[in-house]
């Protein structure tokens, strides 16, 4: 039977062959140590909870609630942008609460996207950047990821070639997969290009707040001038460790901030309103919450880069986020990201995210996420250094297994 228009245009999602392999071993008994997925495994805050359970206990806050955010969830959140990058937000045309970050990429999608529409996307990147788009009959043009200056000769070849002119560019800083961050200098060029050719900015920001080395990612909205035409997005999943909550937001530009929130008005009602409520109180915390998440996720990055390279696994150090990217050892390069993430499963009983999952450019690469204890990242680690010192005898089995 012949798929659906917009299915087809998706391709097979990587990430489900893995954990289909990951629920095998599972059912069989294994203990898989799982760095794939970027589900965070810390609990929330308990004064978030406690909030979410004193509000929820009031009836009238189980009726529908607003698309756009509850008034005062939307000043929280202009109240963080104040403290945080001192920049100015309206929290009644420029700021719109969503359904994580992932919904308002989406939906900013098929707000502003019209059939043939061309999007400059990096390569690799989170999948819903490029996905977003395509669902909704755009093109994607890939661009470099670096945020330096090998970013731009290729941006402007793109937008030399592309027919029509591109709508928008989405940058992503701290990266998702890559771990790289801009710097603001970065983000001044950015704006200028955007502005040079009448081109939209979509920025993700959701890993703002997890970075290791004491210099905070800025936000592209501190460029003077950017608010005239960028939307940032963010979230409180990572943050606030909230991924099952379903809080993000998207602010900035009023005309791209009226789209989304009007395309929304026709999709939801907006999270519970005492998910809402919640996550109001965590955003007007006192940030002591949120430096706890970053020290735990910094010991357990430096737990694994050390650790996986006393294994033979190079794990560069992320400088922020959740996740770390790291090539694939060299013996096991030419297999690309799939098969070998598929074997660290059935030999080391260890799931990553192939990089090929972010994009053409990701294959070399693997995706580790810091979503285990520190114990469980040793224990990977002297798996996968079991697994690499058998790497000989692994390939001779893979090429026979191939050849039959």
């Amino acid at each position: 039977m012949e798929e659906f228009h917009k299915v087809r245009r998706l391709p097979p999602y990587v990430f489900e062959q893995v954990n289909r392999l990951k629920a095998s071993a599972r059912a069989g008994g294994a203990d898989i140590i799982d760095l794939g997925m970027g589900n965070p495994d810390l609990p929330t805050p308990q004064s978030v909870v406690d909030k979410l359970c004193e509000v929820v206990k009031d009836p009238r806050t189980h009726r529908y609630s607003t698309s756009k955010g509850i008034p005062g969830l939307r000043k929280a959140q202009a109240n963080y942008y104040a403290r945080r990058f001192g920049v100015k937000l309206n929290p009644d045309t420029q700021v719109v609460a969503t359904l994580g970050s992932k919904e308002g990429f989406a939906n900013m999608a098929q707000a502003i996207t019209a059939p043939g529409d061309v999007v400059l996307c990096p390569d690799p990147t989170y999948p819903i950047h490029a996905f977003g788009f395509l669902m909704v009959g755009g093109v994607i043009r890939s661009i470099p990821v670096e945020p330096d200056d090998s970013f731009f000769p290729p941006l402007e070849r793109a937008v030399r070639h592309s027919i029509p002119k591109p709508l928008a560019l989405i940058i992503n800083y701290p990266s998702n997969p890559t771990a790289q961050v801009a710097s603001l200098d970065f983000y001044k060029e950015v704006v200028a290009f955007a502005k040079k050719h009448e081109i939209f900015i979509l920025s993700d920001l959701a890993y703002s707040e997890i970075y290791f080395d004491g210099n905070p990612p800025p936000s592209v909205l501190q460029v003077p001038g950017a608010m005239d035409v960028t939307v940032e997005f963010t979230s409180m999943s990572k943050t606030f460790s909230m991924p099952g909550w379903r809080i993000g937001f998207a602010v900035g530009n009023e005309r791209l901030i009226a789209a989304l929130t009007r395309v929304k008005s026709y999709l939801d009602y907006g999270a519970f309103t005492p998910i809402q409520v919640a996550a109001t109180h965590a955003l007007n915390g006192d940030g002591s919450d949120i430096e706890e998440v970053r020290t735990i996720y910094k010991r357990r990055r430096d737990v694994m880069v050390e650790s996986f390279a006393q294994a033979g696994f190079h794990v560069p150090p992320p400088a922020a986020t959740m996740f770390a990217w790291a090539k694939i050892p060299e013996k096991f390069r030419h297999l690309g990201s799939l098969e070998f993430s598929k074997l660290l499963v059935d030999k080391a009983h260890v799931a990553v995210a192939p990089g090929i999952g972010f994009g053409e450019q990701g294959d070399e690469h693997v995706r580790l996420a810091l979503v285990e204890n520190e114990h469980r990242i040793r224990q990977a680690a002297r798996s996968i250094k079991k697994f690499l010192s058998t790497a000989d005898e692994t390939l001779h089995n893979v090429v026979t297994l191939n050849q039959r």
